[in-house]
């Protein structure tokens, strides 16, 4: 099953009823009410309960047993994890500052990019809290980010965000197919130095957009959507990935491709390489931090669209 496929719980309503609580109580009434409905989503729904069971083997195999086991128990912690991220993101859309302290790996692969007015692709993941990584590029390096997502609430989430916090910098950008007009639009974004910022681990609903690389042991499908934009625009191509430790948050920059040149006749082998480091960040991301990562649907089946 595509993941596209499984529908998101919750409507625009329900955000700013969530929102309307924390404010008035904060985290820890959230807290109660959020544990309750994890147990009932995981009890409910086989398919992400065993996703998750099946990503924990993969990865407790990969890091010859340096992870969390794949039992039900620690099912129940990734989601715990998934929840507490999502209070997490409450508390950073709030415009609150991050309660932990944050330790940054690779800023000055980004500092160089605004200090040169240059912009970017970057390529990030379900992986801990991207939202962090807005908030620190705005807050400490006023950079303007142009988030690209898979929904069609994008303009009113937009409109959410700003009626929470009127600092927000953030702009979500619809897309389900990258059209000529996006491609202008986020051409103009880059030029003038911003950054636009996607989803490497989940593929398109259409078929030919994604490659085949090892990942955790065995072949999964990634999207070449944030190479073959970076290409496009003829920008560099960066990766940025978050996660909660025991010592604060961490984040982690790398750059994937100062410019990936897209030949007419072999873009996707143009792009693989790409995509292959992208899966290699991941991987060892995933044993520091392994109850971060959240794709709960099967990952690693293979889909042939017809």
């Amino acid at each position: 099953m595509h993941w596209a496929r499984i529908g998101e719980g919750g409507w625009l309503w329900g955000m700013r009823a969530v929102f309307a609580l924390y404010r008035c109580c904060g985290r820890r009434p959230l807290r109660l009410l959020l544990y309750p409905v994890l147990l009932w989503f995981v009890a409910s729904r086989p398919l992400a309960r065993r996703a998750s069971r099946d990503y924990l083997a993969r990865l407790y195999r990969f890091s010859g047993g340096a992870t969390p086991a794949p039992t039900l128990a620690n099912v129940l912690r990734h989601f715990t994890a998934f929840g507490e991220t999502m209070l997490d993101k409450l508390r950073l859309w709030s415009g609150e500052a991050p309660d932990a302290p944050c330790h940054v790996d690779g800023a000055e692969v980004l500092l160089t990019l605004q200090q040169a007015g240059r912009g970017a692709v970057i390529a990030t993941a379900h992986f801990g809290n991207v939202e962090l990584a807005r908030v620190l590029a705005q807050t400490q390096h006023a950079l303007r980010l142009n988030v690209l997502v898979h929904t069609r609430h994008a303009p009113r989430f937009n409109r959410l965000l700003r009626e929470i916090n009127p600092q927000s910098e953030v702009d979500l950008i619809q897309v389900s197919e990258l059209s000529a007009a996006t491609a202008i639009l986020l051409g103009e974004r880059v030029a003038r130095g911003e950054f636009v910022v996607i989803a490497g681990d989940r593929i398109p609903l259409s078929a030919g957009n994604r490659v085949t690389t090892q990942f955790l042991g065995a072949p999964a499908e990634f999207p070449i959507g944030p190479a073959m934009l970076a290409g496009l625009l003829r920008c560099p191509l960066l990766a940025l990935l978050t996660s909660r430790r025991s010592d604060g948050w961490h984040l982690v920059l790398r750059r994937l491709a100062d410019e990936i040149p897209l030949p007419r006749h072999d873009r996707l082998q143009a792009v693989r390489p790409c995509v292959a480091a992208f899966a290699t960040l991941l991987e060892a991301e995933c044993r520091a931090a392994p109850l971060q990562w959240f794709n709960f649907y099967p990952f690693w089946r293979i889909e042939h669209p017809a």
